[in-house]
């Protein structure tokens, strides 16, 4: 899941603090990797609540993708804000008020379940995203400037292989507590008794999102109390003077449709799956059991990504990225072409192949935009807000033509990012 949000320190390439030594450095990294796998934890536990709710309120494709909507709409909505907020505010306590608005936003999901209201669960969506919206901003530039700016993207890659680690994990968990708990709690009843099976399906997301904000609520708390490096908090090395703006650049501009039709892309898929994987013509599991399998998605990503950090050194950036979504796309045609096994491991492989997709793009449009990499960078992360839109017109192709053959619109996002690796990232 794409987990990248930066601020002006990390982008102008702040230099390293010096107030603490290198123990201290690399204890203020091994805490921050544990957000990087939170925040990649609870968002991929979308792609298990997508159908679940579904069947709670019954939902066509599209209303249940607003789950997406309302989450990675908080992206575009807060990022600024929380960009503001934690130059105010130091990136320390952005962590923690971070980590408090999370917890907030899954502790809301226990009324929303009493209630039965599919907006209050969109509503404590939001609540949830802001929080980790507001968590990114703070630490991803926090990992980059504890240390030498040299190694910056080598500590970032290694928080973001964490953050893989909770894409991955989190769909077992959610099959566990949440999918087979509604199944065992509605086993035993009688059909016409639908509001009774509804609040059952409803309550079986209390405990675990209950579980996840005392999670949350811990890590603040020990943020809180932890003595961390200290860093100012830079907005820009070079102000910018001349009245130009990073948008003069077309390899940022394009790059910024990039991160928005990958972004949109990878959450599509990931959220199909567990409705894909249960169709009769494909695996015929049932939602306990395809959710398992979406760990072999985001597991992907994670491999893919150990293996990106090591091969990207020796090849070249854009045809690299042309080449993995090349890939994506033939399994994507597979994947829409064929039925049972085929259909459903093709699927699940496109998930190494987005591996290197999100950072490559990123650092491909940033390049030779100097004084104004801040500024580009926000163009990018604003850019994120494709996992909220995308998702919903692949429901409502899913909704016309069918799930099968909505997998088709992904194809168009990854041609546009193979022409992206191969002549749209050149600056010009």
């Amino acid at each position: 899941m794409a987990g990248i949000i930066t601020t002006g320190a990390q982008a102008a390439g702040a230099a390293p603090p010096m107030e603490s030594g290198a123990t201290g450095y690399k204890f203020a990294l091994f805490a921050l990797t544990s957000l990087f796998f939170m925040w990649g934890f609870i968002t991929c536990l979308n792609d298990i609540l997508i159908p679940h709710l579904k069947n709670v309120f019954a939902l066509n494709y599209t209303q249940s993708m607003l789950v997406q909507f309302c989450f990675f709409g908080a992206y575009f909505i807060v990022s600024l804000p929380a960009g503001a907020l934690v130059k105010r505010i130091s990136y320390k306590w952005g962590i923690v008020l971070g980590l408090v608005i999370a917890a907030i936003g899954c502790a809301l999901f226990v009324p929303a379940a009493s209630y039965q209201l599919y907006t209050l669960f969109l509503g404590a969506l939001f609540v949830l995203a802001s929080g980790i919206t507001l968590l990114q901003v703070a630490a991803n530039p926090y990992v980059t400037v504890l240390g030498p700016p040299d190694t910056a993207a080598s500590r970032l890659t290694l928080t973001q292989a964490f953050n893989a680690l909770g894409t991955t994990l989190a769909p077992m968990f959610g099959a566990l507590l949440i999918l087979s708990a509604a199944t065992v709690a509605t086993t035993d009843l009688a059909p016409e008794q639908l509001g009774v099976i509804r609040l059952a399906e409803a309550n079986a997301v209390k405990a675990p999102y209950m579980l996840l904000a005392a999670a949350f609520l811990l890590l603040a708390a020990l943020f809180a109390a932890l003595k961390l490096p200290g860093v100012d908090v830079q907005d820009e090395i070079e102000p910018i003077t001349d009245g130009k703006s990073a948008w003069q650049y077309r390899h940022l501009v394009l790059g910024a449709v990039g991160i928005f039709l990958y972004v949109g892309a990878e959450v599509s898929i990931g959220s199909f799956l567990v409705n894909f994987l249960s169709q009769p013509d494909i695996a015929g599991l049932s939602e306990a059991e395809a959710a398992h399998y979406v760990s072999y998605f985001w597991g992907g990503a994670m491999v893919g990504r150990f293996i990106g950090a090591i091969a990207m050194r020796y090849v070249n950036d854009g045809k690299a990225l042309a080449l993995n979504a090349a890939a994506a796309i033939a399994l994507l045609l597979l994947t829409v072409f064929s039925n049972g096994d085929t259909a459903m491991w093709s699927v699940l492989a496109i998930g190494l192949f987005n591996s290197i997709m999100f950072p490559t793009i990123f650092s491909l449009a940033l390049y030779g935009l100097g004084k104004y990499t801040s500024q580009g960078s926000g163009i990018l992360c604003l850019a994120i807000v494709g996992g909220a839109l995308l998702p919903l017109l692949q429901g409502a192709l899913a909704d016309t033509i069918g799930i099968h053959l909505a997998f088709l619109m992904p194809v168009a996002c990854y041609a546009y990012i193979a022409f992206y690796g191969l002549r749209g990232h050149r600056p010009t």
